[in-house]
């Protein structure tokens, strides 16, 4: 080998096994993020996500992933860019996944390209994942097409802050079929007056959508001349996107987009994080805005001695207050060994659809289901006096069913299943519940955790309190003085009719 003058060079930095994806969480319908975006969301260890993201596919992150809102919004920046892009490859070089989540597309004036280029030159591995950009996304939802055969053959996308940087040619603007401004709500009146003085006809359509794709989406139409106008005495404000041509006038006639009849309600659910999801679901097919603010937590007490000597104990019932404790119950049978052939000669006693539902998943089928969904119903089980019942409930399971049985003779195990916990709200859950137009209550714990989380703020709340049974019912109305809906019976399709009563 020649002999050089150079020293030889050596890399002592450790070499990077994090990565970065760059993900286009869509406009803000959570439906829109593609298979790829949530794949990584799910398996994501950090997640980066900016204010525009909707905030409901956090609910995606693996549980104990940090989230970290790093949103920036006109005049109100949580982070610069430079941090941003610091927190992004800092994470990364300590081995992490990191998600950053980006509202629409990460590729259209969502500054993605920088990141990236910081990412190559940082020497850390970075994929993009494409996302559905409101250009075109927010006008999908409101009926606007911005290409339809004999009226528009080519479209353009701006950003309407960049009227005066140079970068961008207005006489096109003025000449392009469909024209779409991005970030214009504050100079939505000098665009227009400046298409017009480049050419565009003053009576050409035009529409503007806020929120687009989300329940709370509201549109404004008009023409070139007016729209400013129109989006001002609408009270549309930012995140706003408009679009000028004559595909703006199909909005009309192409709308199609119902979101029901919660529509842009703020509807917060203070049920446990575990049980929370099919309420969640529940209450946005209907339109709503849905905030977690579990009050609560279940923590299972599977395994546990008394657990275990309960469930290998003879009885002739076991009874389910909740499908908590029929899973407990379970997992603590499987976990010895056994499955439900362990249960023959025993018969079952459960409260409600829900915990029959839970049973279901087991194979087991309860013998009894009283016609009234809370727990003191199962005092009405045909059990004859000297049968043993051993029931499953919670720490906070009040002794009224037990000294029911054996007022009638029984043998009663009462054995804690799991607990109910108390959790500690965040500052901006409470913000979100403060703000809601309804607040639903599952369980007397949910109504009185929340009273404690909010403290001296719990008499101000203006929001509709709604509950799912009378035993919470009581509990709302001990803690906040009222209650504005109650559940006709005791399910959670029945709570979201509740409250869309209270709101309507």
């Amino acid at each position: 080998m020649p002999a050089t003058d150079e020293p030889p060079t050596t890399d002592h930095r450790p070499p990077i096994t994090g990565a970065v994806a760059l993900v286009g969480a869509g406009p803000g319908d959570p439906g829109l993020i593609t298979v790829a975006g949530l794949e990584a969301l799910r398996t994501a260890d950090v997640v980066l996500y900016d204010a525009l993201a909707p905030r409901s596919l956090l609910r995606e992150a693996r549980e104990g992933a940090e989230l970290c809102a790093v949103g920036k919004r006109a005049g109100a920046h949580i982070a610069t860019q430079a941090e941003i892009e610091a927190l992004m490859l800092a994470r990364a070089k300590e081995g992490k996944r990191v998600v950053r989540l980006k509202g629409g597309d990460p590729f259209v004036f969502g500054r993605g390209s920088e990141e990236l280029r910081a990412c190559k030159e940082a020497g850390v591995p970075c994929t993009v994942v494409p996302g559905v950009t409101s250009a075109i996304g927010a006008f999908a939802y409101a009926g606007i097409p911005v290409t339809h055969r004999g009226l528009a053959g080519a479209f353009m996308v701006i950003n309407a802050r960049s009227m005066n940087d140079g970068a961008t040619s207005w006489r096109a603007a003025a000449e392009v079929d469909t024209l779409v401004l991005l970030m214009g709500a504050e100079n939505l009146a000098e665009c227009a007056e400046r298409l017009v003085a480049e050419g565009r006809a003053p009576d050409t359509p035009a529409a503007s959508v806020q929120w687009g794709t989300r329940p709370d989406q509201r549109v404004a139409t008009g023409t070139l001349r007016d729209i400013a106008e129109r989006v001002a005495a609408d009270g549309l404000t930012a995140p706003l996107v408009t679009v000028v041509g004559p595909v703006a006038g199909l909005a009309s006639e192409l709308a199609w987009f119902d979101p029901g009849p919660l529509a842009g309600r703020r509807v917060a659910v203070t049920r446990s994080r575990a049980q929370a999801s099919d309420l969640v679901a529940l209450l946005e097919a209907e339109g709503a805005i849905v905030t977690e603010a579990p009050a609560i937590e279940l923590v299972s007490r599977g395994g546990t001695p008394d657990l275990c000597e309960a469930v290998a104990a003879p009885a002739d019932w076991w009874a389910f207050s909740s499908a908590n404790g029929v899973h407990v119950a379970m997992e603590t049978l499987a976990a010895a060994g056994l499955d439900s052939r362990a249960l023959a000669g025993r018969r079952i006693a459960a409260v409600g659809e829900a915990t029959a539902a839970a049973l279901a998943g087991y194979g087991l089928r309860p013998d009894f289901v009283p016609e009234q969904s809370w727990s003191t119903a199962l005092a009405e089980l045909p059990a004859e006096p000297g049968e043993t019942v051993t029931i499953f409930q919670s720490n906070l399971s009040t002794p009224d069913l037990p000294l029911a049985l054996e007022a009638r003779g029984l043998t009663v195990r009462p054995v804690t299943a799991y607990e109910n916990r108390p959790v500690a709200l965040t500052e901006e859950q409470l913000e979100a519940v403060r703000e809601a137009d309804a607040i639903t209550f599952t369980s007397s714990s949910t109504a009185r955790n929340l009273h404690a989380a909010l403290r001296a703020d719990a008499g101000d709340l203006t929001a509709a309190l709604v509950s799912i049974g009378p035993s919470t019912s009581t509990a709302v109305r001990e803690c906040f003085g009222r209650v504005d809906a109650e559940a006709a019976s005791p399910g959670l399709g029945e709570l979201v009719r509740a409250v869309i009563d209270a709101l309507e």
